[in-house]
């Protein structure tokens, strides 16, 4: 039984040297970005409402599309660009949409965001869609294969949706402060929650956690590959060795990586 959810929701205190990732992940993407700059794509009228796409040498066989985390109250795509090399080295081109944060924007609100910017990016860009996030936006990409929730079109030519430490049941966190930002009513963390959702028929879906990861991330991943099991869809749940929360990710930057092929073969 949890009884102090703000600590179930807590990663940084359980890594060690948690303070030296965003300094990093921030000089690796800028990097990445004065080496590879990307076209900037607006979805909307607001200051976060654009894209970052990154396109390979050639006709891209693919889009990829990455959507960060941060409780959906921080980062900003510009933090994570150097994640697009391990795609976009395979010839996918790869898309990085911000959003407006919370409390700018409710959970809901960041949601319509999405949909927008992935009808977007389907126009401008042909072929299979693999949409994969971390952490919020674990639960961003998988609400976007809930069904009605893209236009019919769009949502069938989604290949694969990997959630990397998704929230996938957003009830819990009404019990945290980091309500005290999203300001989530219950009505609104029902409505919002993948796991309570049906996938759009055809799914497959892939839950990604690291085993060192706090366990109700390791919940929520098991939960929702086994809900969605139930409601048709062809998933796989994969625990990856030794990874933490913050560094999970970190296989999208290099073609060979585990985590790149499981990206790039979804469960049938």
């Amino acid at each position: 039984m949890i009884r102090d959810w703000d600590d179930a929701y807590q990663n940084a205190a359980y890594i060690d040297g948690a303070e030296a990732y965003p300094v990093k992940w921030a000089a690796a993407a800028a990097q990445f970005r004065a080496d590879t700059p990307p076209e900037v794509l607006s979805y909307g009228a607001g200051a976060r409402q654009q894209t970052d796409l990154f396109l390979p040498d050639r006709t891209p066989t693919a889009l990829t599309v990455y959507v960060h985390g941060g409780y959906w109250k921080a980062f900003h795509r510009h933090d994570w660009s150097h994640l697009a090399a391990g795609p976009l080295s395979l010839g996918h081109a790869v898309a990085m949409p911000s959003y407006t944060l919370a409390p700018d924007a409710t959970v809901s609100e960041i949601s319509a965001e999405m949909v927008a910017a992935i009808i977007q990016l389907a126009s401008r860009i042909d072929g299979p869609i693999y949409l994969t996030g971390h952490s919020a936006g674990g639960h961003l990409v998988t609400r976007l294969a809930g069904a009605g929730v893209l236009p019919a079109k769009v949502a069938a030519r989604i290949a694969h949706v990997v959630s990397i430490s998704g929230v996938h049941d957003l009830r819990p966190l009404l019990n945290t402060n980091i309500n005290d930002v999203l300001k989530m009513s219950e009505a609104e963390a029902i409505a919002q929650s993948p796991a309570l959702a049906t996938p759009v028929p055809g799914t497959r879906l892939t839950a990604i956690v690291g085993t060192k990861e706090r366990p109700e991330f390791r919940r929520q991943t098991d939960l929702l590959a086994n809900i969605w099991e139930g409601s048709g869809a062809a998933t796989r749940t994969c625990h990856l060795p030794g990874a933490h929360h913050f560094n999970v990710i970190d296989g999208l930057a290099k073609a060979d990586s585990s985590l790149m092929k499981l990206l790039l073969n979804p469960p049938v």
